[in-house]
Parts: structure tokens; sequence; C-alpha cells
């Protein structure tokens, strides 16, 4: 730990013995006495003169209990007791402090004491040693010691106005407890490490924080009425905790709400002071420690956890404080095996067995199976059901211990992430024990949480079948959030029962919730009738058809009832969503007493058909040749192997937008020439900014009303808060000139389908930007794809990519058996998916042959006929393992468009699990009704033949207005001069000839055949369409800076002559103004 260049010594490193007189004066030194003439010898023989009266008074206080036991009577037993009680204390006293002293010394000389002791555990590692998942965060722990006064100031404060009125009122003998003095001290918290959790759910940020605290905090209270004081002197606290950011919004300060919470118990240890060093006393010191760890985990170790809110009027802050869990793990303690003998007779002679059993333990929840007299090879045969709150962080941990009449002799222990079970499903497995010899045999079953009561029904008989000790399984989880209460009686004299003398008042009032035998409580709220407890409670239901829940509501001392309610659990059967979230009438209670409460109930379902059976002598489990029977009504018999994957809600939920950029209007000039005495106009293009991409448009030379007529696409999510941000540039040789920019919300554009507006440029004097944006939602159905290959060539623009036809998600799960490296070495796989000229690449998973990579990627299709999805599965440093050629046209003929299976590698050893969907992208508001029309395939083709290829307007005829689109292209015009034209096209729909209906083409440069390939349109009704007349002109620049313009040629189509249902798709011969000639 650095150490700034003024900062001397901590005084908590220093010795306990008295400091030298001339490094620290006593006290006595500092304000002479003014009568003693300035000589300070005085004063300073009278502090050592009170220094040995203090101690010769202390002396004689040790031999006051020898002398009160002779008085009274008493053996020499009682002192000999109370002396060993005293050796005790003062051991575990100086224990503690040579503990805080030697983590003190570690944080101020990290690099030092690591030279010295390279036998350090993982969290006293320096901040120099790095580790592939765990990152350092010394810029952190540099704010953290910035903060840290002001932080001490805070909790001097918090505690002196709001935790001191608490305790004050809590207990009418604690009315003057106070805290006498809050110091942090001068060692901030430290942070050993960061690990990000990445592929978690988008809404989220998930973070692991390793602290450590060797504090020197001192905190005093005292309770004046008893003349007692009590404190803390010191402490430490070491501990993963885990930080969640979420809900993620689209407005400031971007999280919703922070929680956090420890995952494990984290280890304390404290000094006390005061009064509070009784409970240093041997088997007092355990005990206060636990009873303080018991309170620490009710707030912030799983399932309870603090959240913070840091936005008003956040939605679902019950769901946030406490969140349904991810799932429910049932444990079939079976067996174990080989297992350490630990008795011994006759002073070791004769060596006996063990008399074991387990703990088993996930968070705070914990089982003791039963002991098995003098057996090396248990049978146990026991089930439990624990509550998976977070996935992953979260362990299964089995302690296998030998009973004994003194201290249980520990046999060995395992430890497993639940995230294995989720990906398995099932995991039937025996499991090696740890610090110990032998083996624990485990079957773990993974149970999703379900809101479909039908399903209850196959839950209920399938739970018959299965034999489960000491209790029977479960079929449902009901969570309960309580909320508040409103208008509770008051406790008067008439309610109160003879014991208790009270007059009027307000209650202190709690709950009791229970569901057969198994009853919860909240917390009391002192003083009031309108409590808010904001708590959750979870119970396991065996029944819910037939179980009831039970509440009541009482005053903190048990004995009086401030209300009662009785709710059968069948009626959340018939409940949407089996959720109940409702005021509740209170009986036995005041006319206007209610509950609210929100009730959700899940169905504990294990889906048999996503659970196959390996056979490979690789798999978990198979290496067991101990045939047990198993038990009956398991879920499986055999080493489980999913079937299919199990991708998040969040897989195959993403839209495509299309964004057509059309035109723009009133540009502002920025090209000077001649010094700036002649003033030019712009060369405008369009770049746009959405989803972590880009584009950008093509630029348009010298014009202030450009038209672009692009098409982009890109994949986007329905996260709130996305904006496509649109900025205009005019291009220039340095640096390209600002013009104009606009924010869209996305949100707006994905709830509505559509938007079609013309969009002011903002931070600009003028110009406005037109933009038609679409939603195009992917469809598991491949009927319209050839209507959908007919529109996407109709509204194909010449300066946009191929416009897409589908969507492809890929949901990459896991692979099994790939090929060692060297034949011995476990490779560190990858895969890479390719559709297209688009890639994805996964994560490395570590020194594996099994990866799992639980990750989504998705690409557009624009020829599903032809396109293939390429994979590859490379190794960290070892090239290819294994590839994979899907052609897309499989999916095109599969259920749903979907193929979720395992894939066999072409290296013909390992196989990849997957789940590959096709989407059809339908567009809404192409204008085109491909089904209702008959195309030709020239329409759509851009070749230089001279067949039918362009000038065809297509028509909604359904539709109220009418949108026209025209595509040109013009060949074989007429060279007036010496040089080709650079010819554009002009367009008037007659009689109106103001700008209101005026097009423009893009001007094409020096040649005698352009092809423009745009796009145009006018909304008008098609009654007043079939009175129209459409001018087409086609002109060119006569020389630079001239505003003159050449006719090469016009034609006039009369549009009461053309079928506009139909659309028309000709050459037409070009006339000059005085009909001579054509081109």
């Amino acid at each position: 730990m650095e150490r700034s260049p003024g900062e001397g010594p901590s005084p908590m490193d220093q010795p306990s013995a008295p400091s030298d007189p001339t490094d620290q004066p006593p006290a006595g030194h500092a304000k002479p006495d003014p009568g003693s003439g300035g000589q300070p010898a005085g004063p300073g023989a009278a502090g050592e003169a009170l220094a040995v009266l203090t101690s010769f008074g202390r002396r004689l206080l040790v031999l006051i209990p020898v002398y009160l036991a002779g008085a009274v009577g008493l053996s020499v037993g009682f002192v000999l007791f109370g002396l060993a009680l005293y050796l005790g204390w003062r051991r575990v006293r100086d224990e503690k402090e040579r503990s805080l002293r030697a983590a003190r010394q570690l944080l101020d000389d990290e690099e030092q004491l690591t030279a010295k002791t390279l036998y350090m555990s993982h969290r006293e590692l320096p901040a120099w040693v790095s580790f592939p998942d765990v990152e350092k965060a010394e810029w952190l722990n540099k704010i953290v010691a910035q903060v840290w006064p002001f932080l001490g100031q805070y909790m001097e404060k918090l505690l002196a106005e709001t935790v001191a009125p608490a305790v004050r009122g809590s207990n009418p003998h604690l009315q003057t407890f106070t805290f006498t003095r809050v110091e942090l001290g001068e060692k901030p918290l430290r942070i050993i490490g960061v690990k990000v959790h990445p592929g978690q759910r988008k809404e989220q940020i998930l973070l692991d924080l390793n602290i450590s605290y060797v504090g020197d905090v001192q905190i005093d209270v005292e309770v004046k009425k008893y003349f007692c004081k009590a404190g803390v002197k010191g402490m430490q606290l070491h501990g993963v905790l885990r930080v969640i950011l979420e809900p993620l919004i689209g407005d400031l300060p971007i999280v919703g709400a922070v929680s956090m919470f420890f995952i494990r118990r984290p280890t304390l240890d404290i000094n006390w002071t005061g009064m509070t060093n009784l409970l240093d006393i041997p088997g007092l010191s355990s005990l206060s420690d636990t009873m303080i760890m018991d309170s620490i985990a009710a707030f912030l170790v799983l399932p309870n956890r603090l959240l913070v809110p840091l936005v008003p009027d956040l939605q679902d802050v019950a769901q946030l404080r406490s969140p349904l869990p991810r799932g429910i793990i049932r444990i079939h303690l079976l067996a174990a095996r080989g297992l350490s003998s630990k008795d011994k007779y006759v002073k070791g002679l004769i060596e006996g067995k063990s008399d074991p059993y387990a703990l088993v333990r996930l968070g705070t929840q914990t089982f003791c199976s039963r002991v098995i007299d003098e057996e090396l090879n248990p049978q146990w045969g026991e089930t439990y059901e624990v509550m998976v709150h977070e996935v992953p962080g979260q362990e299964i941990e089995v302690e296998v211990f030998d009973k004994d009449p003194d201290k249980d002799d520990f046999l060995g222990r395992m430890k497993l992430d639940v995230g294995k079970v989720l990906q398995a499903g099932v995991l039937d497995d025996w499991f090696p024990l740890q610090g110990g010899q032998g083996q624990v045999h485990l079957r773990l079953e993974w149970l999703s949480l379900l809101s479909d009561a039908e399903k209850l029904e196959q839950v209920l008989q399938w739970n018959r079948g299965v034999s489960s000790r000491p209790e029977p399984p479960s079929a449902a989880i009901l969570v309960i959030y309580l909320d508040r209460a409103q208008d509770l009686p008051m406790v008067t004299s008439e309610l109160c029962p003879p014991q208790l003398k009270k007059g009027n008042k307000e209650p202190n009032p709690m709950v009791q919730l229970s569901i057969q035998d198994v009853t919860q409580e909240s917390k009391a709220v002192y003083s009031t009738n309108c409590p808010v407890w904001e708590e959750a409670f979870r119970f396991f239901l065996q029944d819910p058809q037939s179980q009831e829940l039970d509440v009541q509501v009482k005053d903190d001392s048990r004995a009086l009832t401030l209300g009662a309610l009785t709710l059968p659990l069948a009626r959340l059967l018939t409940a949407p969503e089996l959720i109940l979230d409702q005021w509740f009438q209170l009986s036995s209670s005041g006319p206007n007493s209610r509950l609210y409460m929100k009730l959700v109930m899940r169905i504990l379902y294990l889906d048999s058909s996503e659970i196959c059976f390996s056979t490979m002598p690789g798999y978990p489990g198979a290496w067991d040749v101990d045939s047990e029977n198993p038990q009956r009504g398991s879920s499986v018999d055999a080493p489980p192997r999913p079937c299919h994957t199990t991708p998040d809600s969040q897989f195959g939920t993403e839209h495509v937008l299309r964004i057509h950029v059309l035109e723009a209007q009133d540009l502002i000039a920025k090209d000077r020439f001649l010094g700036g005495l002649v003033k030019g106009k712009s060369d405008p293009y369009v770049k746009l900014k959405l989803a972590g991409r880009s584009f950008r448009s093509h630029v348009v030379r010298e014009d202030l009303n450009p038209r672009w007529n692009e098409v982009f696409e890109v994949i986007v999510t329905s996260v709130p808060g996305q904006e496509l941000e649109v900025e205009v540039f005019d291009k220039d040789l340095d640096k390209d000139d600002f013009l104009g920019r606009y924010k869209v919300s996305l949100t707006t554009v994905l709830n509505s389908g559509f938007l079609d507006e013309w969009l002011t440029l903002e931070d600009v004097p003028s110009g406005r930007l037109h933009l038609r944006l679409e939603r195009l939602t992917p469809r598991p159905t491949a009927a319209e794809l050839e209507e959908v290959l007919q529109v996407n060539s109709l509204i194909q623009t010449q300066k946009s990519a191929d416009l897409a036809v589908a969507l492809l998600s890929i949901y990459m799960e896991r692979a099994e058996d790939l090929p060692l490296q060297k034949g011995t070495k476990q490779p560190s796989p990858y895969a890479t998916l390719t559709v297209g000229d688009t890639s994805h690449k996964t994560k490395t998973i570590s020194q594996t042959s099994a990866p799992v990579w639980d990750e989504s990627a998705s690409f557009l299709v624009r020829k599903p006929h032809t396109e293939s999805l390429e994979l590859q599965v490379r190794g960290e440093g070892t090239g290819v393992l294994g590839s994979l050629s899907l052609p897309l046209s499989e999916l095109l003929v599969a259920d749903q468009l979907c193929l979720d299976r395992w894939f066999t590698l072409s290296s013909g050893q390992g196989q990849v699990l997957l789940r590959a969907q096709l989407g059809i992208l339908v567009s809404q508001h192409s204008g085109v009704e491909a089904h209702s029309h008959s195309y030709s395939h020239s329409s759509s083709s851009l070749s230089e033949e001279p067949e039918l290829s362009g000038g065809r307007p297509h028509f909604t005829s359904s539709a109220p207005e009418l949108r026209q689109r025209l595509t040109h292209v013009d060949r074989a015009l007429r060279q007036n001069g010496r040089d080709p034209p650079d010819p554009y096209v002009s367009l008037l729909l007659l009689p109106d000839k103001n700008r209101g209906t005026k097009r423009k083409t893009s001007q094409k440069k020096r040649t005698l055949s352009p092809e423009f390939n745009e796009r145009f349109e006018w909304e008008l009704p098609l009654d007043e369409a079939q009175r129209r007349k459409l001018d087409v002109s086609v002109k060119s620049n006569s020389s630079f800076m001239s505003r003159e313009r050449e006719l090469l040629g016009k034609v006039q189509l009369d549009l009461a002559e053309t079928d506009l249902s139909q659309g028309i798709a000709r050459w037409y011969d070009l006339m000059d103004d005085k009909d001579k000639g054509s081109s």
C-alpha cells in the first residue's frame, strides 16, 4: 500500500506499551501549571507519581475477588474459576489485537510483507498481482480514501439523528441511549478486486467487489440511566459484495437503482471496549460474533439485500428489493464412500470408524442430515430444497463431519456453483471431498418457476412417486411481499390482557405469517397504527390446492392481536399469472383495518423432455460402477444431457429498423470561393448513429436541397432510452462543416412501427431533413418470403446495399468432446459465427473440452436461399478445433424456421448445441402490395440490356391516399456539344408548378446513359391523382457557376390513362420542347 510522503506511521500501528516521554508527552505536559514558574519538573513528577498510584491500585483490585471469596466463605475453586475466566478473556483480547495489528501492517506495507511471506491468502495479494477474471481497482481505492472522512461525518450524523432515536423509542429502558463517539478512523475500506459478469440480462450490470476492511473505527455508546458504557475499537470485515445496477433506463442517471448484498457470509472480527469487553470471554466471543453476523445476514446476505433507488417513482421497488428466486434446486443427498476413520480406542491402538453426518448449505439456508453410526460408506437418502437467488455466484456446499461427544471431526468438503446445475438441468455424480478423503453422491435437480396453473396437477402426480425425507417434495413456492397496513386499532385497556397495563396508545405492530407448521415473522414498527414493513417472505408449498395462509397482526409483545386474515391458496390458482396484488380486509380488528400484500405463486417444474441421457464414458457419473438402486420417482436415472438450448427470455426479440434517408431542404451554404467573395453552396451528406453502429450517405455535390434516397438497416432491441442521432455535414477537403443535427427517440418508432416526417435540423439557422423510419418485426414463416424479395427489389436504391429479407438469431449454448491439444491438454475454446461479411466472436472459456458460452448473436440475411451460417470453434493459440456450415435454406423448410439441436463438427470430433431461428422481415409501409399484383422480373433489373428496367410507379389502391414510387433509368441521350452532358431529371405533378410538387434526381456526370434508380412520392387521393399529369424533364447543367439549364428532352404522362392500381414499367421517348427528334 502506497503512503503519501507526508504521512507518518498510524497510531494504531504502535505497540500497546507506553511510549517514550520524549516521543509522546503525557497529557499533563500539555499545559504547565501557571504557578510553577515555568518549570516543567513539578507537573512531570506529579504525573509519574499518579501513574505509579494507578498501577498500584489496579493490582489491589485484582486481590479484591480473593478477599471477597474468603470473606463470604467460598472455596478456592471460585477464585481459580474467576482467574481462568480472566486469563481466557485476556488471551482472546490479545489475539484480536495481534490480528488487527498484523492486518494493518499488511495494508501499510504490502510489497515488503509479500516478499517475506509468499504463502499469503488470496485476499491479501497486492495490487500489482493480477488475475484473468478479477480486476484490480486501485483508482477506486484512492477515491474511497478521499471520501472516507466525509463518510465518517455522514455516519456520525446518521447514527445520532436516525439510529439513536430509533433505539431510544424501541425500549423504555434505553431512553438515555446515546452515541458518545463516532469515528471511522484513518484506515478506509479497501476493494481488493472487481469482477464484472458479462452476458447477464441486458437491463442490468452485475459486479462483485472483494472488500477488505481492517479499520481503526471507534464507536462508543452510553446509557446514562444505568451508567453503562460500551463500544467498538477496531474491526475486520472481509467478504464479496455483489452490486447490481438495475434497471438501466434511457434517462439520467441511466441507472434506476443500486442493489447490494453479500453472496456468502463475510468474516468478521470485532475488538470490544467498555461493558462489551465481556463479549471477549471464551464462549461468549464466538457467540457474540455469530449473533452479529446473523444481524448482518438478516440485512445484507442473500436473500436479503439493500436497495437504494436513484430515481423517483421507481416501478416494481418490491420486486427489486426482493426479486423472485431464479429457481429451486432439489438436493438429493444420497450417500458417501471412502470416508476417513476418526474414532480411536485404547489411546489410538485400536482404529474404529466414523459416525458421519453432512451439513448442506446454500447461502443462509442450512440443512443437517442424520448421523450414521460407525460407517465409512453411509447411505443417507435425504432430500432438501433450496432457493437460488443469484446465478452465477451462489455455491452449494456440503461438509461431512464425524459426530463426537466433544468436538466433531472434519471429514471433507465439496463446493459446486449453482450455474452448473442450471446448465445441466439435472446433475447426478460422485463429488470428491476436499480437505479429506472420500466422495459424496449428490443428485441435483433444477426446478424452474412457472406461472402456469395447469402444470400443478402434473407436478403433484409426479411428486406422489418421489420418495423424499425428512420433508415431502414441494410443488410450488409462495412469495409474499408484505407492504403496509392501515387504521390498525389503538392499544386500549379493554384490548390488553390483564397482565399488560396499557392505556390508549399507538401499537407496535408486527406480522406473523403461517402455512401449516411454518411461521415467519416481520420486524416490529414502533408507535404507529399505519405501519410500513416492505418485507418479503418465501414458503414452500406441498399442495396449494388445500393449504391456507394464516396472517396474524400483533403488537410486538405477541400477546395482543390487532387483526387476522385467512386466505386459501387455491384462490391464487385462479388469479392472472398466479398473482394477487391488493388490499386485504382484516378480521377481529377495526372497521377500516386492512393489509396490503402482493402474493406470487410459482409452480416448481422440471421438464423431463428437456433432459436426455448420455452414454459417453467421459460424462459425469458414467464411471460410477456402484449399481445403487435409483431413488423411486427421481427425475433421471442416467447422466443428463440437454437436448435443446435454454436461451433467456430476451433471445429472438430484436427488431430491424429500416432508415430511409430521402432528401433535405434549405440547407445552409458553407462553400466560399475567391477568398469568400463568391458564395457557393454545400456538398451535403448524412451521418447516422444508432445502437453502437454508424452509417453515412453519399455526398451530393453543390446542392442545398439534396436528394439521397438511401436505405440503411440496423438491428435494435426494445431497451428504452435509445435514440437515432442524425447529423448533416458539408464535405470539404480539410474539415467537414456542420449543417445541423436531430435526435429521434427509438421508443416512438418501435411503438408506432412507422415514422415519416420532415425534421427541422437543430443548432443551425435553417434546414430540414426528410426521414422515413420503419420497424420490421421478424415473422417465423416462409410463406411471405417471395413477396418480400419482390418488394425489396422495387424499393431498392442504387446507393444502398441489398435490403435484408430476414433476421437470423443464433443462440450458442455449449460444445462437448472437443479435441485435446497434443492429445492430453485441455483447449481454451471460443467460437466465431459468420453470415456474409458479418462475424461474431464468443468469449473464450479457459481449459475445457466442454465449454458453455451462453451467448447470442443476430445477423441480417439478404439472400436466404444461397447464404449459410459458418461456425468455427477455435482454441486460443491452437487453431481450428472444428467447423460447421449450416445452409439457411435448411431453416426455410424447418418448423417455425427454427433448428434447435446438437450439431456435429466437420472435424468428426466434437458437437455444438445451438439454436438458429429465422424471421422474415415483412414491410407494412412499403407502399407495395406484392401479394395483389403480378410483377415482371425485369422491373428489378438494372442491367445494360434494353429491356424494361425502370420508370414504374407503384400504388396502394386500398389506402385513402396515393403513394407513388418511381425508379428512373435513362439511356441514349443526345449530345449537343463536344462534351457529354451532366444529366438529371426534374418531375412536376401538373397542373401545380409550385415547389411542393416538384422533385429532382441527383446529377450524373458526363454520361449519355445515366442510371438514377431513385424513388419519388406524392401523397394524394386516387381520384385526384387521376386528374393530374406527370411532367418529366431531363436537363443538364450548362456551365460552371451558372444557373442556366439545358433541356435534353421531356415527356408528359396523363395519369388518367394509367392504371395506377397496377402500376406501369416501360420506356418513354423523350421529346424536345419543339417536338423535334427524340432520345
